[in-house]
């Protein structure tokens, strides 16, 4: 039996950056009744670990960091008195927006929601998914799990590092770890390229002569207590080792940096369809789901590079959820978005066509699959191009964003489906 019942206009999963800025939205549209629930002691989510800076060059056009960031959107919450409920735990999110909730203040609690925006970021890949050979011995970290106990925690994870993965969070920890006193051998990349951001390559590792071994991975682990090396193998193109290129290194830490997952378990409860894609939900333009009423966006719905664009189309979500609440959600037909060649995993995956025109934009974004240099990016209306711009380069590690305008949209009218597609040669 509940503790608690409470009816809500919207009620937002997560007080991260995404959370926060969806709520901060909403309550700038007018809705009064906003609940959001977070799990940890303290808003901010993963922000509040990230102390270096380069955030809010975008939204805020200053160099912020990752706390500093989050405390903008903190204050302006408490500025206009939304409802923020720490230490949470949303145990489900039902179909008909039914969301229950414990906490050791407040005990089990049933919400009764007009609309629900999940916001619940993402998680670390763990080693269990990478199947390395090798013994169970301490020492060996997620990237992410490594920052918290460096930055928040006041921990050193050891002394003599290696990176698996290249990913921004690596990058990031193979200079944290630097400035901390400890060596970093290598950044080890399965890939022929990094999936981090080319500002946090050369700030991170050839600012400080951090090799950047591409196309190699860990193919053994040793040590039985503590970790006391690493082998590292040169891979072929199917990314399978190749025998005689075996590396060792001495080391007494290994930290992964091998990807984020959305968590997307409160959105399978719901019936939430999820893109194989980008492993998070299948929206409209309006941050929609399949589900009526539920909404998503930030890193549960696909994982950003920078979090200027997780506040942005948090913003979004939380405007569209302020409309469905007040039964003016738009109406019209709904258009499939497709992933064309060297596209992969494009949000939103549908788009609703109003029945009345109105001036609005659509931001498609996605990840290249590969290093394109010099290439062109399509977005077709069936047969028809829409737009077609030249990039200097597009890579895996970078979000890119094809933006659809109203009079773009408004040749989308009798299409059967939008492509985005990234081609060799200008097309027309």
């Amino acid at each position: 039996m509940a503790n608690e019942h409470t009816q809500v206009d919207i009620l937002v999963v997560g007080a991260g950056p995404a959370g926060l800025a969806a709520a901060i939205s909403a309550k700038e549209a007018g809705i009064e009744r906003i609940v959001v629930l977070e799990r940890e002691d303290f808003q901010g989510g993963i922000l509040r670990q990230c102390i270096h800076n380069g955030f809010g060059l975008h939204r805020f056009k200053v160099e912020l960091t990752g706390p500093e960031y989050a405390q903008r959107d903190i204050d302006r919450a408490a500025e206009l008195g939304i409802d923020i409920r720490t230490g949470v735990t949303v145990l489900e999110v039902s179909d008909d927006r039914r969301v229950t909730a414990i906490s050791q203040q407040g005990g089990l609690q049933v919400f009764e929601a007009g609309a629900v925006i999940l916001a619940m970021g993402c998680r670390e890949r763990s080693r269990g998914a990478l199947a390395i050979p090798g013994t169970r011995c301490a020492g060996i970290f997620s990237a992410g799990t490594a920052q918290r106990y460096v930055n928040l925690e006041g921990y050193m994870p050891g002394r003599r590092v290696v990176i698996l993965g290249s990913g921004d969070i690596g990058l990031i920890m193979a200079r944290r770890m630097t400035l901390q006193g400890a060596k970093v051998l290598a950044c080890v990349e399965l890939m022929p390229y990094s999936s981090g951001l080319n500002r946090n390559i050369v700030q991170c590792l050839q600012d400080y002569d951090i090799p950047l071994l591409l196309s190699h991975t860990v193919t053994d682990i040793h040590g039985r207590e503590r970790l006391t090396g690493v082998t590292v193998s040169q891979v072929d193109e199917n990314r399978r080792p190749i025998p005689g290129t075996e590396q060792h290194f001495d080391c007494d830490t290994l930290l992964l940096s091998v990807g984020l997952i959305p968590e997307n378990e409160l959105s399978q409860g719901a019936g939430v369809e999820l893109s194989a894609a980008t492993s998070g939900a299948v929206v409209d333009n309006t941050l929609q789901t399949n589900v009526p009423g539920i909404f998503a966006c930030g890193n549960v719905l696909h994982v950003h590079d920078l979090v200027d664009h997780v506040s942005n189309e948090a913003s979004v979500a939380g405007r569209a959820a302020a409309a469905y609440v007040r039964g003016k959600a738009w109406q019209g037909r709904s258009l499939p978005v497709m992933d064309g060649a060297g596209v992969r995993g494009t949000v939103p995956q549908r788009i609703i066509l109003p029945e009345v025109p109105v001036d609005f934009t659509i931001d498609l974004m996605f990840r290249p699959i590969n290093v394109y240099r010099n290439h062109y990016l399509v977005v077709r209306a069936d047969d028809k191009v829409l737009s077609c711009k030249k990039h200097m380069i597009l890579t895996p590690g970078e979000m890119a964003v094809a933006p659809m305008n109203e009079k773009m949209l408004e040749q989308c009218r009798d299409a059967q489906a939008v492509t985005v597609e990234i081609s060799e040669e200008k097309v027309s």
